[in-house]
């Protein structure tokens, strides 16, 4: 077709009336799935693209999601992205996404802009203070993945009784010394999991010690190698999936083997498991997550309604939790 298809000439080739196809944009909850799944496949065809412009000033609401990760190269992060993308569109809404490479001042800056650029907010694993999260919470419609804040409304994912079940699978096969591989400090997800670690180990009467692989890097554990080592772990619990890799790798540089020698598990199963040895893990609902973080969205309420949300994350047994000649019974 010549020119800006219009949405006019969409409900024309539908047969359906404008108001049909301006609602499947707009307000796709007031329509059948299916009716909103064929004006949406006919307006691609036909070249037609929604001017999110005009529908704000008609609607008040622009129908655009700002989506703010820490890490977009961590793999954890991709599939939410990917997820929030998909439930958004669902919904007739688009998502735009930045990074703030885990610096508080750079999620500062870019939240002020995505206030007045955007419709709603998604702010996976804040980096940022409770006081300034209600501020902007207040102005924007806000909700938070993996930051738990009272007041505001926030989808976590919890890995606490897996690692617990890990720690306790460490414990049956004579592990009495843990070490923890942790990542950002100002991660919710950081303290949780540090937390439970101590707070098991020291239910089981297991010794257990806290490091810090900050930056969150595989090259960052692996250099840490030697500072593991000193704390003469017979299992280690790592942060997530990436840092286990660098621990994984420098602990086998050094003679050592892994689960002959040390006991591991990752958190958060966003590698792929056919490295060897297999990696345990726990494996975390992050698409989930996004999913419900968007549904809160689609809701509309102004201010968003203060929800809190647990999602469990799942102990994943591949090879480096067992040791040949153990089993596993919890």
């Amino acid at each position: 077709m010549s020119g800006r298809t219009t949405i006019v000439q969409v409900a024309k080739a539908l047969g359906v009336a404008p108001s049909t196809v301006s609602r499947a944009f707009n307000e796709p909850h007031r329509l059948l799935p299916a009716t909103v799944e064929r004006v949406h496949e006919k307006a691609e065809e036909l070249g037609y693209i929604p001017n999110v412009h005009a529908r704000a000033l008609i609607t008040g609401r622009s129908g655009v999601i700002g989506l703010c990760v820490p890490d977009i190269t961590n793999p954890f992060f991709p599939p939410m992205v990917r997820a929030a993308q998909k439930r958004a569109e669902q919904e007739g809404m688009v998502v735009y996404v930045t990074e703030t490479d885990n610096d508080p001042d750079r999620e500062r800056k870019i939240l002020a802009t995505m206030r007045q650029q955007t419709e709603s907010i998604v702010v996976a694993s804040p980096r940022l203070p409770a006081e300034e999260l209600r501020y902007i919470a207040e102005a924007s419609r806000l909700v938070l993945i993996n930051s738990d804040h009272e007041g505001l409304a926030r989808v976590l994912i919890s890995t606490a009784d897996a690692i617990a079940k890990a720690i306790r699978g460490f414990f049956d096969q004579g592990c009495r010394t843990i070490t923890y591989v942790g990542g950002p400090r100002r991660s919710w997800s950081e303290y949780e999991r540090r937390t439970t670690v101590e707070t098991t180990c020291k239910s089981l009467g297991i010794t257990s010690t806290s490091l810090a692989a900050e930056s969150g890097t595989y090259y960052a554990a692996r250099s840490m190698v030697d500072q593991i080592l000193e704390t003469g772990p017979d299992a280690i619990v790592a942060f997530d999936d990436v840092i286990a890799h660098g621990v994984m790798h420098g602990i086998e540089s050094r003679g050592l083997r892994i689960p002959d020698d040390i006991l591991l598990v990752g958190c958060d199963d966003a590698l792929p498991s056919q490295t060897r040895p297999q990696l345990s893990t726990i494996r975390l609902p992050a698409r989930r997550a996004t999913n419900l973080a968007i549904d809160i969205l689609a809701a509309r309420s102004t201010p968003v309604d203060e929800v809190r949300q647990i999602l469990p994350g799942e102990l994943i047994h591949r090879e480096t939790t067992l040791r040949p000649s153990s089993t596993i019974t919890t």
